[in-house]
């Protein structure tokens, strides 16, 4: 178990480990995405009823609405998806979906919010939707540090790997393999 440094503030103290996980997992967020981290943690992580939400009909109910109802339930579903695939991957296979499936929902919530909103925001959404992946190897590595062991199994692993191109699924894997990962080419018909 590795030493942890106490900040002043709860905000302080969740930089830190971004920032951490961050140089760990060899990805520069820039400076919106990681403070929108940072706040994401704060904000969620205190409420266990986000655990009981159904984030496709969310996702539906947030598409049919407008204005800032829109942009709530929108942003919850993409804030959602990105600390359920970043810090709580196996709660994927506990509900028989794959983390793709949080992953896709969660670039195209971003996705939406970025292309509806005509306000400041929108380039921060823009950024969360590209940044997805990236931000959620951040997380999955800010989970292990100091773990005995990964976030992902090897099967989770493999299949974000092969499907969002997860730097952090390919650690994951190397770390537990001797072999050399090779992706596989699409078969041809002919």
């Amino acid at each position: 178990m590795r030493d942890i440094e106490l900040q002043p503030t709860a905000a302080a103290h969740w930089h830190a480990l971004v920032c951490e996980a961050e140089q760990k997992a060899r990805h520069e967020l820039g400076e919106d995405v990681q403070s929108y981290l940072v706040f994401l943690l704060q904000r969620f992580l205190s409420k266990p009823e986000i655990a009981s939400r159904i984030l496709a009909l969310d996702y539906l109910a947030g598409l049919l609405s407008t204005g800032h109802q829109q942009h709530e339930k929108l942003r919850d579903v993409g804030d959602i998806c990105l600390l359920y695939a970043g810090l709580y991957p196996q709660r994927a296979r506990r509900r028989r979906v794959s983390v793709n499936y949080y992953v896709d929902l969660g670039i195209g919530a971003y996705y939406q919010l970025h292309s509806a909103a005509n306000h400041s925001l929108s380039r921060l959404y823009a950024q969360l939707s590209e940044r997805f992946v990236p931000a959620m190897d951040v997380l999955q590595t800010m989970r292990d540090l100091g773990a005995d062991e990964p976030a992902l199994d090897p099967l989770t692993a493999f299949e974000l790997w092969e499907t969002t191109g997860s730097q952090h699924a390919r650690d994951t894997l190397t770390d537990i393999s001797i072999g050399t990962l090779v992706r596989p080419h699409e078969q041809r018909r002919h």
